[in-house]
């Protein structure tokens, strides 16, 4: 079986095909188009996202092409031969200017903006959503957890009930969002992520007696052992043999690193654990907890006070629960220099014409305070306030206010424009973006909405794009100050 990197072509829906084959045979493949990447709703009722996926997608940009076994497999499925020998040569030229991975973005602005030829920013479509909305979802699920967790150590465990070959994009986001380590060891090597993992249940059952399958794992893995305590009775049985092995331990020169609770409740537990290992004298053992972990039971078990050490976290975290997935979108922007508009009945769906940039402004404690989207022809200075998208009633003055620029270059014409940054880099980006977003947009309960404006010419063209349609939409258009 191949490997998907010598198939990227196919990594589409069959529709972004037959607009590009329209778009060859009716003279428009030459036209120079911007989409924009936004998404519409903040996942698991907070009040953030966090932006991730990033750097696959200009991975995998470079290897978008057709192999002559996609070339006589697309032949087979109706395209017409003209358009199938055209993609026999197709590379993406065009270019994208993004946030940064890792970035701390909010609803309705552009996260990323693709600027090409009709046909290669439309084939792309599929992969860049695939790859944003995930990743995006799980880094935001991780670092919630990272969030309530105090900076405690949790690792990704969630390979085995992941979403397929998801499960491999889960852990590189997982990491962005907060996880220090992985169990998946296709994760590990291929985005460099360290690995780890002891054993489960099945050791010690294929023992006969639980003390003896831990003697025998410490002797195998005497730097490495953490034993599992729960297969038969954690408090009576588990943790007792996991002390009596760690003293033998010690009689060897060697340490324990810890036991982990893998079920039961996890808060009773892990104190009665702690207390047995404390009166043996064995403080230095910690205590790894597992089983259905999210990021309510984690600050839950924080808010107990449980004494554990570290967590591992697997489905809900990779899987995005209870979220299906990310309502991510990728709409046409502008067409040869034209701004285009999607208009529809749910006023949430209107999306706005024309290149666009996204700025970042900052109270005066220097913490984020609105996002503004505009024009990507005005002049920012001249921009003094920024309105609802729907309601201009409600606006906002940002002239006096710091402000920066989110959206840059990050690939032009094939290439790179800067080195990809280390998942380690970019979660530390995250947090120090993150530290700048007041508490009230990160609680889990009723988070406070932040504001994304746009600024006045920006309105006022969507304004008169709506009114060529239907002189009966947007009535309300934003007078000069």
């Amino acid at each position: 079986m191949q490997t998907l990197n010598d198939h990227l072509g196919l990594y589409t829906d069959f529709y972004e095909l037959t607009m590009a084959q329209g778009y060859y045979f009716s003279g428009k493949k030459d036209e120079q188009v911007t989409f924009d990447y936004f998404f519409r709703t903040n996942p698991y009722d907070g009040g953030y996202l966090v932006f991730a996926g990033l750097g696959e997608v200009l991975r995998l940009l470079k290897h978008f092409n057709y192999s002559d076994s996609d070339i006589e497999y697309l032949k087979k499925t109706g395209l017409h031969p003209d358009f199938v020998e055209y993609l026999r040569d197709f590379r993406f030229s065009g270019k994208i200017i993004s946030m940064k991975e890792g970035e701390i973005v909010f609803p309705g602005e552009p996260l990323l903006r693709v600027e090409g030829n009709i046909i290669e920013a439309q084939l792309i479509e599929t992969m860049l959503l695939n790859l944003l909305n995930f990743q995006s979802l799980v880094a935001t699920k991780a670092f919630r957890i990272k969030h309530v967790s105090k900076a405690k150590t949790f690792v990704d465990f969630g390979l085995r009930r992941a979403h397929g070959l998801g499960g491999i994009h889960a852990s590189r986001a997982a990491v962005i969002g907060g996880a220090s380590a992985t169990s998946n060891v296709f994760a590990g090597k291929a985005f460099d992520i360290p690995v780890s993992g002891t054993l489960a249940h099945s050791w010690i059952q294929s023992f006969d007696d639980e003390l003896t399958a831990f003697r025998t794992f410490a002797e195998v893995h005497p730097q490495n052992t953490v034993l599992l305590v729960d297969t038969y009775d954690t408090l009576k049985s588990g943790v007792p043999n996991a002390i009596k092995i760690a003293k033998e331990m010690e009689a060897k020169g060697q340490k324990m690193i810890g036991i982990r609770l893998d079920s039961g409740d996890l808060a009773y537990l892990s104190k009665r654990a702690r207390k047995q290992l404390d009166a043996a004298g064995l403080n230095y053992v910690q205590i790894f907890a597992s089983n259905q972990l999210n990021e309510h039971v984690v600050k839950s078990l924080e808010e107990q006070e449980a004494p554990i050490d570290a967590f591992g976290i697997g489905t809900e975290m990779v899987t995005g629960k209870p979220e299906a997935a990310l309502d991510g979108v990728y709409k046409l922007a502008e067409c040869d220099g034209t701004p285009r508009m999607k208009i529809s009945e749910n006023i949430e769906k209107v999306t706005l014409p024309g290149k666009k940039e996204v700025y970042r402004y900052y109270d005066e404690e220097g913490f984020f305070f609105r996002d503004g989207i505009l024009l990507a022809n005005e002049d920012p200075n001249e921009a003094e306030y920024i309105y609802h998208p729907h309601h201009p009633e409600k606006f906002t003055q940002v002239s006096h206010l710091k402000r920066e620029k989110l959206l840059q270059v990050v690939y032009d014409n094939g290439k790179l424009t800067d080195e990809t940054p280390s998942l380690a880099k970019i979660h530390e980006y995250l947090k120090t973006r993150a530290a700048l977003l007041p508490s009230e947009h990160k609680r889990f309960i009723k988070a406070h909405i932040y504001k994304v404006g746009i600024s006045k010419n920006l309105y006022n063209l969507r304004c008169e794009l709506m009114k060529k349609v239907d002189s009966k939409l947007c009535q309300t258009e934003i007078k000069p100050n």
